[in-house]
């Protein structure tokens, strides 16, 4: 208020509104291995006043906050870990810090802990022991008490604490009231063997979830701790993030590329599969780009920092790994709100079943009645769903990202299913973006050689594309002290004088403006007309040229059911159109500014299915807003700009257009497996929830069911990962 009534003192009718800002918070979130506990996490937390998002990814042991306003970070921080206290006490949450992340620091509820698993095999021992006792011997029924706290102590005391404070309805809860109330009918090897098989079942759940964080971490080995920096004749060991742009760094053979950068000196092959899934090696060389997260297989390199350890490749692909589980599948969104409901429909149902046949029909004892109700809790237990269809989706992203397909979230994996329309950039896209000499058509007495040298020499002062691909086609040295009177003609091209010769390298209207008579070629890419001593002398064409799987790209494309491939391009008409029938697309839109491709995907946007979803495929800065409007954006990461990295929702790391049909197919493999859990458990619960009602039906059966339903649901999500 004080900074606002000062401003209106000095200039009277000015107003100042606050801004909110928001901070993203990252947390290891450590002991928690319920999907269940979960989510109920991350309801409560965004309820929670300072708090504008709460992400819970159990998978990745992560823990994302959005702070808004002015909401100060330790006291959300001290707020976040009452509220879990709450909900599960023994969760600990810890900041991360920006710059590592601190992932080679912790491995805290990796495995389960030895003390855990004696308790188990005791238990265990015990139950076996007693089976084999008369049921007469006053040993009986303490040794199957003993068994019974040994095997599911912590399950008893989590359901009574959770009760103390008024949450209900989750499987601890079931379990105990199921067990118990064996005990109470005198079922006491079923008691037990109820909790013996859910507690075998967590078990499972945690491998599975420990397996897949092991995953992540796997791949957290590919960021490297230090840079070898030279510094004069020395060359120092300096951790990543101290390293400073335009450093030199030397990479030894066998090391990974710390940093992005650009060869200064020396030549080797590259393992790239971490990034891009590629198992054949790429040869690069000096004036090169190379990029962080590689390995240097076999020469010594001398490289020329580019980026900071933040904005690196190696940051970004772990950045985009990390955080892409906490974006939840509306799948996944209705399992975990189907289950907070199904949970106490189950529980009321076996309330009333226990005591509406026996008292209001008078049919059976309540004894039978009350054990039918006990097996109808046991079966009622949604863990199959709640863990598996998170691990499916975990497992799509995981597989992508082997394939150098980096999926943000599954929503967007979830969305590849629907796809109807597919719409491209050209340049960098579905072409190299890298120009080259494809004629050079001299027409007076001069030969192709002298034609291209004349070209090259006066190119060799220009940064453009076009330019660099002729030098690179003359590909010899150049004594650029032969070349003078350098005159760069905006729009039109280049004037210099070659020696004594005065020659001039552009496009038509510089031959018009120049009043030289040329006759124009027709042919497809940028020409350029060259004039010596104001003479026309011939033409050189450059031409982008169409990467190699392109044409199969949108054919496949067109075989998974994409009812339409459009391209949209600022390049000529002629050039789009030739490049357009050679792919065999179905719509051509050239000669368009970024404001103008933005509107036809707004147009295509409206012309779609309800359900239908439009992606747009891009590289540049100026495909930016495009990528951020279509349902989903798919950047190619390889050379791409990073602003199109940043908005676009999937990255195709190696700039193949093929990958897109790959990202597809693992996106309908996963839909698959996760539609096979769901049908499976909900199918064989509802089955064993009738046999329990009707009584045929027994415990065990009831309870090897639910287990056998959660291990199966469990490794087929895990397949996803082996395709």
């Amino acid at each position: 208020m004080q900074i606002k009534s000062k401003v209106r003192e000095i200039e009277e009718g000015v107003e100042v509104s606050e801004l909110t800002f928001e901070e993203n918070i990252v947390c290891s979130i450590e002991g928690l291995d319920c999907a269940n506990c979960a989510a109920k996490i991350e309801i409560q937390l965004n309820k929670a006043d300072g708090i504008e998002e709460a992400r819970v990814d159990i998978l990745s042991g992560k823990l994302i906050l959005s702070l808004s306003g002015i909401a100060d970070k330790n006291e959300v921080l001290q707020k976040t870990q009452k509220i879990i206290d709450k909900i599960e006490p023994g969760v600990k949450i810890r900041e991360l810090s920006k710059e590592k992340n601190d992932d080679h620091d912790h491995d805290q509820g990796e495995e389960v802990s030895l003390h855990e698993m004696l308790k188990l095999i005791v238990g265990i021992l015990i139950f076996v022991g007693v089976l084999f006792i008369n049921k007469s011997s006053v040993f009986y029924l303490p040794m199957f008490i003993v068994s019974y706290l040994l095997i599911g102590g912590d399950v008893v005391f989590r359901a009574f604490r959770n009760i103390l404070r008024g949450k209900m309805f989750d499987e601890n809860f079931l379990m105990t009231i199921a067990t118990i109330g064996a005990f109470t009918v005198g079922e006491y090897p079923e008691a037990v063997a109820v909790m013996l098989f859910y507690q075998v079942g967590e078990l499972f759940q945690d491998i599975a979830v420990n397996r897949s964080r092991r995953s992540i971490k796997k791949l957290m080995s590919i960021r490297p701790d230090v840079a070898y920096v030279k510094k004069g004749n020395e060359v120092q060991e300096i951790k990543v993030e101290e390293v400073n742009v335009d450093d030199i760094i030397v990479i030894k053979p066998g090391e990974r590329v710390p940093l992005d950068g650009i060869i200064l000196e020396g030549d080797s092959s590259l393992d790239t599969k971490a990034l891009t899934g590629e198992s054949v090696p790429m040869n690069v060389t000096v004036g090169e780009q190379i990029l962080s997260g590689c390995i240097n297989i076999n020469g010594l390199l001398t490289v020329k920092v580019t980026k900071l350890a933040s904005e690196s490749t190696v940051a970004k692909v772990l950045e985009l790994v990390e955080t892409a589980t906490t974006k939840k599948a509306p799948t996944e969104k209705f399992i975990t709100k189907f289950a907070r409901v199904y949970t106490p429909i189950v529980t009321f149902s076996a309330v009333l079943l226990a005591i509406i046949p026996p008292l209001i029909f008078q049919v059976g004892t309540f004894e039978e009645w009350l054990y039918r109700a006990l097996i109808f809790l046991v079966i009622s237990c949604p863990c199959a769903l709640v863990v598996s269809i998170p691990l499916g989706f975990f497992g799509g992203i995981g597989a992508a990202s082997k394939n150098g397909i980096l999926v943000k979230g599954g929503n967007y994996l979830e969305a590849l299913n629907e796809i109807e329309i597919a719409v491209f950039d050209k340049t960098g896209t579905l072409t190299e973006g890298s120009f080259k000499v494809t004629q050079i058509n001299p027409v007076i007495d001069i030969s192709k050689d002298e034609l291209l040298e004349k070209t090259a020499y006066v190119e060799s002062f220009s940064n453009h594309p076009i330019a660099l691909s002729v030098v690179k086609e003359y590909n010899k040295s150049i004594k650029q002290e032969i070349v003078s009177d350098i005159k760069e003609v905006s729009g039109h091209g280049i004037k210099a004088k070659v020696n004594s010769d005065e020659v001039l390298v552009g496009n038509a209207r510089l031959m018009e403006k120049e009043n030289i008579s040329f006759e124009a070629s027709s042919a497809l890419g940028s020409i350029l007309y060259i004039a010596i001593n104001k003479k026309y002398v011939g033409n050189i064409v450059v031409s982008d040229q169409i990467k190699k799987d392109s044409k199969e790209a949108i054919k496949l494309l067109k075989a998974l059911g994409v009812k339409k491939t459009i391209m949209l391009t600022g390049d000529k008409k002629s050039v789009a159109t030739s490049v357009g029938k050679a792919l065999g697309l179905d719509e051509i839109h050239a000669e368009l500014l970024p404001e103008d491709k933005l509107n036809k995907v707004e147009e295509l946007l409206d012309s779609k299915s309800k359900r239908g979803k439009l992606f747009f495929v891009g590289d540049g800065i100026n495909d930016t807003p495009v990528l951020a409007r279509a349902d989903i954006g798919i950047a190619m990461g390889g050379l791409g700009a990073d602003a199109a990295i940043d908005v676009a929702d999937i990255v195709i790391m190696t700039d193949e257009p093929s990958k897109i049909v790959t990202a597809v197919k693992i996106a309908r493999r996963t839909r698959k497996i996760v539609w096979q859990n769901i049908i499976l458990a909900l199918g064989v619960k509802a089955f064993f929830l009738v046999l329990g009602a009707f009584g045929i039906a027994t415990m065990w059966e009831a309870v090897i069911a639910d287990v056998g339903v959660s291990l199966i649901a469990i490794l087929n999500a895990m397949r996803v990962l082996k395709k």
